[in-house]
């Protein structure tokens, strides 16, 4: 029976009866419930093997997101953050995307580059054709470095030269290799091979290498989504549908134009983008590198999404940018619970994560520039954030919802008035 991502009245169970709930559609077994309700999900022994100095673990929130459908496709995404209104945002985001088909999605192959630096040349342009000539010579070298990538499909496939005839250190010369990673991040198997020609490089061009190490703009591994609201989904009683998207549309614009206004644009994409990265135990700092610089590719910073309309007067939604995930190596398989984040994605290879993580992200915006265009970006986010300030007084069980009714009620959330209402309340 196919999956039903909705999750009908799932906000008012309790955290075990979600989890019950989730093991049900999901068919998880009793050791996945374990991670998800027992403390020690990633062993201490573990973590001492993943980084240095460890002392002990720091936990986060980890919650699924709803209502997400991915080329017909319904999906359950989870997400670890700690900031309220991101999992809700991107849940009613993608159940307003339902009606027009969810989100549509593609990918570029899973292309990496590793860069190797060349300096002490004074002809780079003759050092370029040089390394061009051997161009053959260099992709076997490399692919010698990796059978079994090249077993599974991959490997290096091209190579490029970079000239830069003038810098503070002189001529240089860069040389990129264009490489398949397949289910992979890369970084291991792209400076690997990196360091396996660099000999090879400096032989040929008699010049110096320096730096062997690969590019987090991964302008060749792209992920795309797209999704199509009708003007009714945005109907409410204070606001006209095709209103909302006229502001929408505005908001996006500014954001096109500014880059004051895209950098804070841009991380409400990545509120979205990151914490399915973290929950599959990738590099969430690597993302956000591609994905600023290649918001700046054309010379100047703006937005990852482009929002229009089509001739129905339709808003439609788009998103373009790297996206270097991997299903093997690294934290992703070392960690339990991201292992547990795949299978409830139920991907089959990276370019799948990849689809999957920019719908999430294109559903965020789309929250943010909503909120914006409306009744403004606080409201809803100062009524998740007051759960916070609630605990933060001392409100436990039923005190934690009156205390939050009443600083909402009167758009008053600060951590002195939860302390006032919350005495009030115990007749203190």
């Amino acid at each position: 029976m196919p999956l039903d991502s909705r999750l009908k009245n799932f906000r008012d169970l309790s955290p075990a009866e979600r989890v019950d709930h989730i093991a049900g559609l999901l068919h998880l077994n009793a050791e996945d419930t374990a991670l998800l309700t027992q403390p020690g999900a990633l062993p201490l022994d573990i973590a001492d093997g993943m980084i240095e100095n460890v002392l002990g673990k720091f936990e986060l929130p980890y919650a699924v997101a709803s209502n997400f459908q991915v080329n017909g496709r319904d999906v359950l995404v989870p997400l670890v953050v700690e900031e309220p209104s991101i999992v809700a945002a991107a849940s009613y985001m993608a159940k307003l995307a339902r009606p027009g088909g969810g989100f549509q999605t593609s990918s570029s192959a899973p292309l990496m580059r590793a860069q190797i630096q060349l300096t002490g040349v004074s002809d780079p342009h003759g050092a370029r054709h040089a390394l061009l000539r051997k161009r053959d010579d260099i992709l076997a070298l490399a692919n010698s470095r990796d059978a079994l990538l090249q077993k599974l499909g991959g490997g290096c496939r091209e190579i490029e030269i970079h000239t830069f005839e003038s810098s503070p250190v002189g001529p240089m010369v860069v040389l990129h290799l264009i490489v398949d990673v397949r289910d992979a991040m890369g970084a291991n198997t792209v400076n690997t091979m990196a360091e396996a020609v660099a000999p090879l490089v400096e032989k040929t061009t008699g010049g110096k290498v320096r730096l062997r190490i690969l590019s987090n703009l991964a302008d060749l591994r792209l992920a795309r989504a797209q999704a199509r609201f009708a003007p009714e989904v945005f109907e409410s009683a204070q606001y006209r549908g095709s209103e909302v998207i006229d502001g929408i549309i505005e908001a996006y614009t500014f954001a096109a134009i500014d880059p004051y206004r895209a950098a804070t644009h841009n991380k409400g994409i990545m509120n979205g983008i990151d914490p399915l990265v973290v929950a599959t135990g990738n590099d969430w700092r690597a993302i956000e590198a591609g994905a600023h610089a290649y918001a700046a590719r054309q010379g100047h910073y703006g937005s990852l999404t482009t929002w229009e309309k089509d001739k129905q007067g339709h808003l439609v939604g788009t998103i373009e940018m790297p996206m270097a995930l991997g299903l093997v190596g690294g934290a992703t398989k070392t960690h339990p619970l991201a292992q547990l984040s795949l299978r409830i994605l139920g991907v089959g290879s990276a370019q799948e994560l990849a689809e999957i993580a920019v719908a999430v992200g294109l559903a965020q915006n789309l929250g943010a520039l909503r909120a914006l265009a409306t009744e403004g970006i606080q409201r809803g986010h100062m009524a998740l954030h007051a759960r916070n300030i609630a605990m933060l007084a001392g409100a436990t069980g039923d005190e934690i919802g009156q205390v939050v009714d009443a600083m909402v009620r009167n758009k008053d959330v600060r951590a002195d008035r939860a302390s006032a209402l919350l005495a009030e309340l115990r007749g203190q």
